[in-house]
Protein backbone atom coordinates (compact mmCIF):
# COMPACT_ATOMS: atom_id res chain seq x y z
CA UNK A 1 0.00 0.00 0.00
CA UNK A 2 1.02 3.60 -0.58
CA UNK A 3 -1.26 5.50 1.78
CA UNK A 4 -0.21 9.13 2.12
CA UNK A 5 -2.52 10.30 4.89
CA UNK A 6 -5.44 9.14 7.02
CA UNK A 7 -8.34 11.51 7.62
CA UNK A 8 -9.82 10.32 10.91
CA UNK A 9 -13.44 11.31 11.55
CA UNK A 10 -14.32 12.62 15.00
CA UNK A 11 -16.65 11.65 16.60
CA UNK A 12 -16.58 7.96 15.72
CA UNK A 13 -17.04 4.65 17.51
CA UNK A 14 -18.83 4.04 20.78
CA UNK A 15 -21.86 6.21 21.55
CA UNK A 16 -23.29 6.82 25.02
CA UNK A 17 -25.85 4.02 24.65
CA UNK A 18 -23.20 1.48 23.67
CA UNK A 19 -20.96 2.64 26.50
CA UNK A 20 -23.82 2.05 28.94
CA UNK A 21 -24.67 -1.39 27.58
CA UNK A 22 -21.12 -2.75 27.43
CA UNK A 23 -20.29 -1.61 30.94
CA UNK A 24 -23.55 -3.03 32.26
CA UNK A 25 -22.92 -6.47 30.75
CA UNK A 26 -19.35 -6.38 32.05
CA UNK A 27 -20.74 -5.84 35.54
CA UNK A 28 -22.98 -8.89 35.08
CA UNK A 29 -19.93 -10.92 34.08
CA UNK A 30 -18.09 -9.74 37.16
CA UNK A 31 -20.92 -10.33 39.64
CA UNK A 32 -22.14 -13.74 38.47
CA UNK A 33 -20.48 -17.04 37.72
CA UNK A 34 -20.93 -18.03 34.06
CA UNK A 35 -23.06 -18.36 32.19
CA UNK A 36 -24.60 -14.91 32.00
CA UNK A 37 -27.28 -14.67 29.31
CA UNK A 38 -28.04 -11.81 26.93
CA UNK A 39 -31.15 -11.44 24.79
CA UNK A 40 -29.84 -10.72 21.29
CA UNK A 41 -26.37 -9.31 20.74
CA UNK A 42 -25.64 -6.67 23.39
CA UNK A 43 -24.59 -4.36 20.53
CA UNK A 44 -24.19 -5.09 16.84
CA UNK A 45 -20.46 -5.66 16.67
CA UNK A 46 -18.83 -9.02 16.08
CA UNK A 47 -15.67 -8.18 18.02
CA UNK A 48 -17.56 -7.03 21.13
CA UNK A 49 -19.88 -10.03 21.07
CA UNK A 50 -16.99 -12.49 20.76
CA UNK A 51 -15.14 -10.81 23.63
CA UNK A 52 -18.15 -11.41 25.87
CA UNK A 53 -18.60 -14.98 24.62
CA UNK A 54 -15.05 -15.65 25.79
CA UNK A 55 -16.21 -14.66 29.27
CA UNK A 56 -19.10 -17.12 29.30
CA UNK A 57 -21.91 -14.90 28.04
CA UNK A 58 -24.52 -16.81 26.06
CA UNK A 59 -26.52 -14.80 23.52
CA UNK A 60 -30.05 -16.05 22.87
CA UNK A 61 -32.88 -15.04 20.54
CA UNK A 62 -35.60 -16.42 22.81
CA UNK A 63 -35.74 -15.72 26.55
CA UNK A 64 -37.36 -19.13 27.03
CA UNK A 65 -33.87 -20.56 26.45
CA UNK A 66 -32.66 -18.90 29.66
CA UNK A 67 -32.87 -21.22 32.70
CA UNK A 68 -34.92 -20.19 35.72
CA UNK A 69 -33.04 -18.00 38.18
CA UNK A 70 -30.30 -17.11 35.70
CA UNK A 71 -28.88 -13.61 35.12
CA UNK A 72 -30.19 -12.11 31.90
CA UNK A 73 -29.43 -8.83 30.16
CA UNK A 74 -31.70 -7.29 27.52
CA UNK A 75 -29.80 -5.65 24.68
CA UNK A 76 -29.31 -1.97 23.92
CA UNK A 77 -31.70 -2.11 20.94
CA UNK A 78 -34.83 -2.40 23.07
CA UNK A 79 -37.17 -5.35 23.54
CA UNK A 80 -40.84 -5.92 22.92
CA UNK A 81 -43.04 -5.52 26.03
CA UNK A 82 -43.98 -9.21 25.99
CA UNK A 83 -40.29 -10.16 25.85
CA UNK A 84 -39.51 -8.00 28.88
CA UNK A 85 -42.43 -9.57 30.74
CA UNK A 86 -41.37 -13.11 29.81
CA UNK A 87 -37.78 -12.38 30.75
CA UNK A 88 -38.77 -11.55 34.33
CA UNK A 89 -40.57 -14.84 34.83
CA UNK A 90 -39.15 -17.86 36.68
CA UNK A 91 -36.98 -15.85 39.01
CA UNK A 92 -34.56 -14.64 36.36
CA UNK A 93 -32.32 -11.74 37.35
CA UNK A 94 -32.99 -9.20 34.59
CA UNK A 95 -31.14 -6.01 33.69
CA UNK A 96 -32.44 -4.00 30.73
CA UNK A 97 -29.64 -2.20 28.87
CA UNK A 98 -31.97 -0.46 26.39
CA UNK A 99 -30.69 2.86 25.06
CA UNK A 100 -32.67 5.80 26.50
CA UNK A 101 -33.19 7.17 22.98
CA UNK A 102 -34.95 3.96 21.99
CA UNK A 103 -37.02 4.15 25.18
CA UNK A 104 -38.09 7.64 24.11
CA UNK A 105 -39.48 6.29 20.83
CA UNK A 106 -41.26 3.44 22.66
CA UNK A 107 -42.86 5.98 24.99
CA UNK A 108 -43.98 8.24 22.15
CA UNK A 109 -45.53 5.30 20.33
CA UNK A 110 -47.52 4.41 23.47
CA UNK A 111 -48.69 8.02 23.80
CA UNK A 112 -49.74 8.32 20.15
CA UNK A 113 -51.55 4.97 20.28
CA UNK A 114 -53.53 6.01 23.37
CA UNK A 115 -54.53 9.23 21.63
CA UNK A 116 -55.98 7.31 18.69
CA UNK A 117 -53.21 7.86 16.16
CA UNK A 118 -52.08 5.53 13.43
CA UNK A 119 -48.28 5.61 13.31
CA UNK A 120 -45.90 5.44 10.39
CA UNK A 121 -42.59 3.96 11.56
CA UNK A 122 -39.58 4.46 9.30
CA UNK A 123 -37.27 1.55 9.96
CA UNK A 124 -35.65 -1.63 8.67
CA UNK A 125 -37.77 -4.77 8.63
CA UNK A 126 -36.35 -7.39 10.98
CA UNK A 127 -33.93 -5.07 12.77
CA UNK A 128 -34.10 -5.71 16.51
CA UNK A 129 -34.85 -2.08 17.34
CA UNK A 130 -37.66 -1.94 14.79
CA UNK A 131 -39.14 -5.26 15.94
CA UNK A 132 -39.08 -4.19 19.60
CA UNK A 133 -40.54 -0.76 18.90
CA UNK A 134 -43.36 -1.90 16.64
CA UNK A 135 -44.38 -4.50 19.23
CA UNK A 136 -45.25 -1.67 21.64
CA UNK A 137 -48.44 -0.94 19.67
CA UNK A 138 -48.65 -3.42 16.79
CA UNK A 139 -52.28 -2.63 15.93
CA UNK A 140 -51.58 0.99 15.03
CA UNK A 141 -48.09 0.98 13.54
CA UNK A 142 -47.14 0.74 9.85
CA UNK A 143 -43.55 -0.06 8.83
CA UNK A 144 -42.25 2.34 6.19
CA UNK A 145 -39.22 1.54 4.05
CA UNK A 146 -40.32 3.16 0.78
CA UNK A 147 -42.79 5.58 -0.72
CA UNK A 148 -44.92 2.58 -1.70
CA UNK A 149 -45.25 1.70 1.99
CA UNK A 150 -46.60 5.18 2.67
CA UNK A 151 -49.23 4.73 -0.01
CA UNK A 152 -50.13 1.31 1.44
CA UNK A 153 -50.57 2.90 4.86
CA UNK A 154 -52.73 5.63 3.33
CA UNK A 155 -55.03 2.97 1.86
CA UNK A 156 -55.24 1.11 5.18
CA UNK A 157 -55.91 4.10 7.43
CA UNK A 158 -59.48 5.28 7.78
CA UNK A 159 -59.95 8.87 6.56
CA UNK A 160 -59.94 11.43 9.36
CA UNK A 161 -57.71 9.32 11.62
CA UNK A 162 -54.74 11.30 13.01
CA UNK A 163 -51.37 10.03 11.78
CA UNK A 164 -47.93 10.33 13.41
CA UNK A 165 -44.41 9.59 12.23
CA UNK A 166 -41.68 7.91 14.29
CA UNK A 167 -38.29 6.57 13.27
CA UNK A 168 -35.68 3.92 14.02
CA UNK A 169 -32.89 5.81 15.78
CA UNK A 170 -29.95 4.43 13.78
CA UNK A 171 -31.01 5.39 10.25
CA UNK A 172 -29.00 7.71 8.06
CA UNK A 173 -30.39 11.19 7.49
CA UNK A 174 -30.52 10.43 3.76
CA UNK A 175 -32.87 7.45 4.04
CA UNK A 176 -35.04 9.15 6.67
CA UNK A 177 -35.49 12.69 5.35
CA UNK A 178 -36.99 11.96 1.94
CA UNK A 179 -39.46 9.48 3.44
CA UNK A 180 -40.46 12.02 6.08
CA UNK A 181 -40.98 14.68 3.40
CA UNK A 182 -43.03 12.30 1.28
CA UNK A 183 -45.14 11.26 4.27
CA UNK A 184 -45.88 14.92 4.98
CA UNK A 185 -46.98 15.29 1.35
CA UNK A 186 -49.36 12.31 1.59
CA UNK A 187 -50.56 13.19 5.12
CA UNK A 188 -50.63 17.03 5.31
CA UNK A 189 -51.58 17.00 9.02
CA UNK A 190 -48.87 14.47 9.95
CA UNK A 191 -47.65 14.72 13.54
CA UNK A 192 -43.86 14.53 13.95
CA UNK A 193 -41.76 14.91 17.12
CA UNK A 194 -40.33 18.36 17.84
CA UNK A 195 -36.90 16.75 17.70
CA UNK A 196 -35.96 14.02 15.23
CA UNK A 197 -35.90 10.46 16.55
CA UNK A 198 -32.53 9.96 14.87
CA UNK A 199 -29.83 9.30 17.46
CA UNK A 200 -27.62 12.36 18.04
CA UNK A 201 -24.54 10.11 17.97
CA UNK A 202 -25.58 8.59 14.64
CA UNK A 203 -26.15 12.09 13.22
CA UNK A 204 -22.83 13.35 14.58
CA UNK A 205 -20.89 10.46 13.08
CA UNK A 206 -22.55 10.96 9.73
CA UNK A 207 -21.76 14.69 9.77
CA UNK A 208 -18.12 14.03 10.65
CA UNK A 209 -17.80 11.52 7.82
CA UNK A 210 -19.59 13.78 5.37
CA UNK A 211 -16.98 16.47 6.05
CA UNK A 212 -14.08 14.26 4.95
CA UNK A 213 -15.58 11.81 2.43
CA UNK A 214 -15.22 14.02 -0.65
CA UNK A 215 -11.56 14.72 0.22
CA UNK A 216 -10.59 11.04 0.41
CA UNK A 217 -9.58 8.61 -2.31
CA UNK A 218 -11.27 5.88 -0.30
CA UNK A 219 -13.22 5.60 2.95
CA UNK A 220 -13.05 2.76 5.44
CA UNK A 221 -16.05 2.28 7.73
CA UNK A 222 -15.32 -0.06 10.63
CA UNK A 223 -18.22 -2.08 11.97
CA UNK A 224 -20.36 -5.17 11.50
CA UNK A 225 -22.75 -5.82 8.63
CA UNK A 226 -25.74 -6.10 10.98
CA UNK A 227 -25.06 -2.67 12.48
CA UNK A 228 -27.62 -0.30 11.01
CA UNK A 229 -25.67 2.85 11.82
CA UNK A 230 -22.50 1.35 10.32
CA UNK A 231 -24.27 0.57 7.07
CA UNK A 232 -25.71 4.09 7.15
CA UNK A 233 -22.18 5.50 7.43
CA UNK A 234 -21.12 3.62 4.30
CA UNK A 235 -24.15 5.08 2.52
CA UNK A 236 -23.20 8.60 3.66
CA UNK A 237 -19.67 8.21 2.29
CA UNK A 238 -20.99 7.05 -1.08
CA UNK A 239 -23.56 9.82 -1.41
CA UNK A 240 -20.92 12.38 -0.37
CA UNK A 241 -18.87 11.65 -3.45
CA UNK A 242 -16.14 9.29 -2.26
CA UNK A 243 -15.12 7.08 -5.20
CA UNK A 244 -14.42 4.00 -3.09
CA UNK A 245 -16.12 2.97 0.15
CA UNK A 246 -15.61 -0.23 2.10
CA UNK A 247 -17.10 -1.55 5.31
CA UNK A 248 -14.77 -3.85 7.21
CA UNK A 249 -14.93 -5.81 10.45
CA UNK A 250 -11.25 -5.34 11.27
CA UNK A 251 -7.83 -4.50 9.82
CA UNK A 252 -7.39 -7.97 8.29
CA UNK A 253 -10.03 -7.11 5.68
CA UNK A 254 -8.24 -4.02 4.31
CA UNK A 255 -7.31 -4.56 0.63
CA UNK A 256 -3.66 -4.21 -0.38
CA UNK A 257 -4.21 -1.74 -3.22
CA UNK A 258 -5.16 1.37 -1.24
CA UNK A 259 -3.29 4.58 -1.93
CA UNK A 260 -3.54 8.33 -1.46
CA UNK A 261 -5.76 9.82 1.24
CA UNK A 262 -7.92 7.38 3.19
CA UNK A 263 -10.86 8.44 5.35
CA UNK A 264 -11.52 6.32 8.43
CA UNK A 265 -14.52 6.16 10.73
CA UNK A 266 -16.25 3.58 12.93
CA UNK A 267 -19.85 2.70 13.68
CA UNK A 268 -21.33 3.46 17.09
CA UNK A 269 -20.71 -0.10 18.33
CA UNK A 270 -17.13 -0.49 17.03
CA UNK A 271 -14.32 -0.27 19.62
CA UNK A 272 -11.46 2.18 19.25
CA UNK A 273 -8.88 -0.60 19.32
CA UNK A 274 -10.18 -1.70 15.92
CA UNK A 275 -9.61 1.85 14.65
CA UNK A 276 -6.06 1.83 15.99
CA UNK A 277 -5.35 -1.49 14.28
CA UNK A 278 -6.69 -0.14 10.98
CA UNK A 279 -4.43 2.93 11.15
CA UNK A 280 -1.43 0.73 11.93
CA UNK A 281 -2.23 -1.45 8.92
CA UNK A 282 -2.63 1.59 6.65
CA UNK A 283 0.67 3.04 7.92
CA UNK A 284 0.14 6.48 6.34
CA UNK A 285 3.36 8.14 5.20
CA UNK A 286 2.24 11.60 6.34
CA UNK A 287 0.45 10.47 9.47
CA UNK A 288 -3.11 10.98 10.71
CA UNK A 289 -5.17 14.15 10.57
CA UNK A 290 -8.18 14.23 12.90
CA UNK A 291 -11.21 15.96 11.41
CA UNK A 292 -13.33 16.96 14.39
CA UNK A 293 -16.93 17.91 13.65
CA UNK A 294 -18.27 18.24 17.19
CA UNK A 295 -17.60 17.28 20.80
CA UNK A 296 -19.74 14.71 22.56
CA UNK A 297 -20.23 14.75 26.33
CA UNK A 298 -23.43 12.72 26.74
CA UNK A 299 -23.44 10.07 29.44
CA UNK A 300 -26.10 7.48 30.20
CA UNK A 301 -25.95 6.07 33.75
CA UNK A 302 -26.16 2.33 34.50
CA UNK A 303 -29.60 0.67 34.30
CA UNK A 304 -31.55 1.06 37.56
CA UNK A 305 -31.85 -2.73 37.96
CA UNK A 306 -28.07 -2.97 37.84
CA UNK A 307 -27.66 -0.29 40.49
CA UNK A 308 -30.05 -2.18 42.77
CA UNK A 309 -28.30 -5.45 42.03
CA UNK A 310 -24.84 -4.11 42.84
CA UNK A 311 -26.12 -2.75 46.14
CA UNK A 312 -27.38 -6.22 47.08
CA UNK A 313 -24.28 -8.08 45.95
CA UNK A 314 -21.74 -5.54 47.23
CA UNK A 315 -23.47 -3.92 50.25
CA UNK A 316 -20.09 -3.13 51.77
CA UNK A 317 -19.36 -0.82 48.80
CA UNK A 318 -22.45 1.43 48.53
CA UNK A 319 -20.76 3.88 46.18
CA UNK A 320 -19.35 1.29 43.81
CA UNK A 321 -21.05 2.72 40.70
CA UNK A 322 -20.40 6.33 41.62
CA UNK A 323 -17.39 6.51 39.30
CA UNK A 324 -19.08 4.86 36.33
CA UNK A 325 -18.99 8.03 34.24
CA UNK A 326 -15.19 8.06 34.46
CA UNK A 327 -14.80 4.48 33.22
CA UNK A 328 -14.78 3.90 29.46
CA UNK A 329 -16.26 0.89 27.76
CA UNK A 330 -12.98 0.56 25.87
CA UNK A 331 -11.08 0.02 29.12
CA UNK A 332 -13.76 -2.41 30.29
CA UNK A 333 -13.38 -4.50 27.13
CA UNK A 334 -9.61 -4.49 27.49
CA UNK A 335 -9.94 -5.74 31.08
CA UNK A 336 -12.41 -8.52 30.37
CA UNK A 337 -9.66 -11.05 29.85
CA UNK A 338 -8.34 -10.84 33.41
CA UNK A 339 -11.75 -10.10 35.01
CA UNK A 340 -10.47 -6.96 36.78
CA UNK A 341 -13.18 -5.04 35.01
CA UNK A 342 -13.88 -2.24 37.45
CA UNK A 343 -10.64 -1.96 39.31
Amino acid sequence: MAVEEVLLAEPRGFCAGVEKAIKALAWMVEIFEPPVYCYHEIVHNRYVVERFREQGVIFVDDVAEVPAGSPLMLSAHGSAPEVVEAAREHGRIVVDAVCPLVTKVHHELKVRAKKGYQVLYIGHAGHEEAVGTMAVAPDVVHLVQSEADIHAAKAAIEPGTPVALLTQTTLSHNEWSHLMDYAKHIFPDLWVPNRSDLCFATTNRQAALRAIASHADAVIVIGSANSSNTVALADVAQTSGCPRVMRINDASEIPDDLSGVIGVTAGASAPEELVEAVITRLNPRNGVRVARETEESEYFPPPPELRDLVKKVRPEEPGLLAGDADISAASVLAALGNRTIHG
